[in-house]
């Protein structure tokens, strides 16, 4: 198993190991090198999100795969899913990506691609790691000017959305787009502008530091608040590197990825478009999701959280429609990746044909009471080996019976544990969260 990649690539404290630019330069020649062995030429795609450790980073990435003997063309701050796109369709044999998503600025992260767009393979990852930590830097120093930026990339990427875009003409929506000071900041006024929408952007004006800063998917208050004022239709919230969608109803009330799915999945099977009728999600997704779709003669596959084994599982089983609560939303027919704009086209195409607003497409979703706590650990020590954790988790299973969920796991980007919690009664959940976050803090929580 990879010991530096998590569920969504590299992520660290930019300027530490591993992203210092020893760590950095080494990873970018290995990746060279590797894709050679492969038989893959190696001729790469980079881009970043907004912060301000992302250009050096990609400087030092870049100067590592050149002297690998690799080309590499960078395509600026741009979203995540637009490197996934790129990598397809301009035949390159993997795509790099400078970002921690959600992550405050001063972290950051590398992402890498195969030449399919998905995630590279965990023995890719565990060659690379290898490189990190035991490679011996060239004589004559790490980063080099090779950084070139070609705004044609950028261009492809938007109109590849435009394309995909099916929704009626002639018939204009009010959008509120919170950008999150990140990678969209550019790209979705000038998206959804370009197909007739009225667009009031907020939190788009990034300075390398106010990334995700009380803002974006993590925080859409000012969202919901800003959709009420400016009596808008619709109102969408994106993470650092916009994979992620969440929403304000006109209304103003808040829903996230799982209101996407059953939007989505019941869109698609009355169109008989939904693949085996099955839509795939996390352990995360609530069981009011689970209950409405199979009302709707849909069925619910649960994966392990991590964007990455939802589409691992479509792929393995012909499924069309996937997601994560967190508003990862995967469209098969058009993406391998999660993709904010893409999924913002999609629920703008269902709003205007059905002549419905959100809170109308949702009304009759139930979300189930739900608990998320996070626990800061100093050290992710197994979960059955931590004193009382077993017997806890029993106790409060027991305690749940059939009309509720638990799931305890750590995060694969944070030093986080993080506990989830369903069932009827809020106080009584709270207080099961509560028992079970004690027990991991006194063991290995920060002192």
């Amino acid at each position: 198993m990879p010991q530096l990649f998590g569920t969504d690539g590299l992520r660290a404290r930019a300027g530490e190991f591993p992203l210092d630019e020893k760590s950095v330069f080494l990873l970018g020649r290995a990746l060279a090198e590797l894709l050679s062995r492969q038989g893959l030429p190696p001729r790469i795609v980079s881009g970043r999100d907004t912060r301000q450790s992302g250009r050096w980073l990609e400087e030092c990435l870049m100067a590592g795969f050149a002297r690998g003997g690799g080309q590499a063309f960078s395509a600026g701050v741009i979203t995540t899913p637009g490197i996934s796109y790129l990598v397809r369709s301009h035949d390159f044999s993997a795509g790099v990506v400078i970002s921690a998503s959600h992550n405050p600025y001063l972290d950051n992260g590398i992402k890498i691609f195969s030449h399919r767009g998905t995630k590279i393979a965990e023995d890719w990852e565990e060659q690379l790691e290898k490189e990190i930590m035991f490679g011996v830097l060239p004589s004559g120093g790490v980063r080099e000017p090779v950084l070139r930026v070609n705004d044609h990339l950028k261009q492809d990427y938007l109109d590849f959305l435009r394309q995909i875009y099916a929704g009626p003409s002639g018939q204009k929506l009010k959008l509120v787009v919170d950008c999150a000071n990140g990678a969209s900041s550019e790209l979705a006024p000038l998206l959804f502008s370009s197909l007739g929408f009225e667009v009031v952007t907020i939190n788009s004006q990034p300075d390398g530091q106010n990334i995700n800063l009380d803002c974006g998917s993590l925080h859409p208050e000012r969202l919901a608040e800003t959709v009420r004022a400016e009596k808008a239709d619709l109102g969408v919230a994106f993470d650092g590197d916009a994979d992620r969608a969440i929403w304000s109803d006109e209304k103003g009330r808040i829903l996230n990825g799982d209101h996407t799915l059953y939007v989505q999945a019941c869109h698609l099977k009355a169109k008989k478009a939904l693949k085996n009728n099955t839509v795939v999600a996390t352990i995360m997704s609530n069981m009011g999701l689970e209950k409405i779709l199979e009302e709707n003669g849909i069925k619910l596959l649960r994966t392990r959280v991590g964007d990455k084994y939802v589409l691992d599982e479509m792929l393995k089983s012909d499924y069309n429609l996937g997601g994560e609560q967190s508003g990862h939303t995967i469209f098969l027919d058009h993406s391998v990746a999660g993709d904010g704009l893409l999924t913002s086209l999609k629920m703008l195409e269902v709003m205007l044909e059905k002549e419905m607003t959100l809170s109308e497409l949702v009304k009759d979703f139930r979300e189930f009471p739900q608990i998320l706590l996070n626990v800061q650990v100093q050290e992710k020590v197994p979960l059955a080996e931590i004193p009382g954790f077993e017997q806890a988790l029993a106790e409060v299973k027991n305690s749940l019976g059939r009309s509720g969920r638990v799931e305890v796991r750590y995060s694969g980007t944070e030093m986080l544990a993080r506990i989830m919690l369903e069932g009827p009664d809020r106080k009584q959940i709270e207080d099961l969260a509560g028992k079970i976050a004690r027990i991991i803090e006194n063991h290995c929580g920060l002192k």
